[in-house]
């Protein structure tokens, strides 16, 4: 198959073309040539937008399905369709399964259950074993077999000299510790932000120190242990912006993203105890959000996530106490940020979606050049999106984001040979 992107403008700070508009032709997944004129006399399939962009393949750094264990939420299947419908040409994929993904044999299950997708599943297993956080899982043999980082998903480790012994192994396998910043007891039985609104609302808040707490636990077991990779994947609030910052500016390797979510939405948004809107960490303030953006725009926030996390009716349908945490997002994600992100940031915002996480997970360099093969993501920044039931490729449906009109559609991603294509009004002018 034979593509042209027809004068695309180029988001790849590591390219020679960053932010110039190309003719990008692309033959059997390759980049054969990026050039200002194409031959007229091949057949191709010519992809026009009004602003038609390109970047490197997005890589999610936080997300669950449901395979094994919990299929009926989400398959690895019905969660990569997710991803490449969302721009993404890879997704680190946490444990939210059963079993979790806990040794060897189970990274290699999700590796070989997803070889031959479009999108790369990058397996993340735990620190402890079954996710307990009581043992020291077999993060070496893991490593070995393919998985990228550790990480309890949302499961904070409460014991403090296990969390060293897990940095102190993870230093001597030169692997990448992902550490949810929750104090539990803090937490504990926490419905929301903890402030005016839970009162009016009547639901036990959590407060933001539960995170800035244990994540100055983390801090100062860094500045003890400095040759540690630590990656906090979602942080909510102001003070945790100026924790990171302080850390980085001390020269620590510590890195940090948000969900897109907690850019676009505030802790109002539970005011009709909507339990879409029931995450961890939870929507904080209207100032947490504006630092959230602020921190993204002066890159003290590495990387952005969708956090997607399926629920079933039957985990979502409940009293807003017994409702579990979570929402899909793998589609949405690029459009939430890029409707809140203003023009002159979309630079910031496609680096936090694709250079900066390839760099934190030690991937392989991905830049846009002639002669390579193709893992990029098409996209256009001023197109409007609108999300509905009838294109969500989740087996779930716990998303607030549905009917509401947002800037910014995923056009495809190619990858591996492979081509993913939307259907939008942006691609009504394809033509072969």
């Amino acid at each position: 198959m034979k593509i042209l992107l027809h004068k695309a403008k180029i988001f790849d700070t590591n390219s020679p073309y960053h932010l110039k508009k190309k003719n990008i032709v692309i033959e059997n997944g390759k980049i054969t040539a990026i050039t200002d004129d194409f031959s007229t006399d091949k057949n191709y399939t010519i992809i026009e937008s009004p602003d038609l962009s390109v970047s490197p393949g997005w890589i999610d750094m936080q997300c669950v399905f449901g395979e094994p264990g919990f299929e009926q939420k989400e398959t690895i299947e019905s969660g990569l369709n997710c991803a490449a419908a969302g721009g993404f040409t890879a997704v680190a994929v946490h444990s939210n399964t059963n079993p979790p993904i806990h040794n060897r044999p189970v990274v290699e299950y999700l590796i070989k259950q997803s070889k031959d997708n479009i999108v790369d599943l990058l397996p993340v297993g735990t620190i402890t074993h079954q996710q307990k956080g009581e043992d020291l899982a077999e993060m070496y043999d893991m490593k070995l077999g393919g998985a990228v980082a550790f990480s309890d998903y949302k499961q904070s480790i409460k014991n403090t000299h296990l969390l060293m012994r897990a940095m102190l192994y993870a230093q001597n396998i030169n692997a990448l510790l992902i550490l949810h910043a929750n104090d539990f007891y803090l937490s504990q039985h926490g419905q929301m932000n903890e402030n005016e609104m839970s009162a009016y609302l009547g639901l036990k808040g959590i407060p933001y120190i539960a995170e800035t707490i244990y994540l100055q636990i983390i801090i100062e077991l860094l500045e003890y242990y400095p040759d540690v990779r630590i990656h906090i994947p979602i942080i909510s609030c102001k003070r945790s912006v100026e924790l990171i910052k302080q850390a980085k500016n001390k020269g620590l390797q510590i890195t940090c993203g948000t969900g897109t979510q907690y850019l676009y939405f505030n802790d109002t948004a539970l005011k009709d105890f909507d339990t879409n809107f029931k995450l961890m960490p939870p929507l904080r303030t209207e100032e947490d959000r504006k630092a959230l953006i602020k921190g993204l725009i002066n890159r003290t926030i590495d990387v952005l996530v969708s956090d997607h996390q399926p629920q079933d009716e039957e985990s979502k349908n409940l009293e807003f106490d017994l409702a579990d945490f979570g929402m899909i997002n793998l589609q949405t994600a690029f459009s939430v940020a890029n409707t809140v992100i203003s023009e002159e940031q979309i630079v910031t915002l496609v680096d936090a979606l694709s250079n900066q996480p390839r760099k934190i997970l030690q991937l392989p360099e991905n830049t846009i050049r002639e002669n390579t093969l193709a893992n990029i993501t098409i996209f256009d920044p001023s197109t409007p999106f609108k999300f509905h039931s009838g294109i969500n490729h989740s087996l779930s449906h716990n998303s607030p984001f549905f009917d509401i009109e947002l800037k910014g559609s995923v056009i495809g991603i190619i990858n591996k040979g492979k081509v993913h294509f939307n259907k939008l009004p942006a691609l009504e002018k394809v033509k072969t």
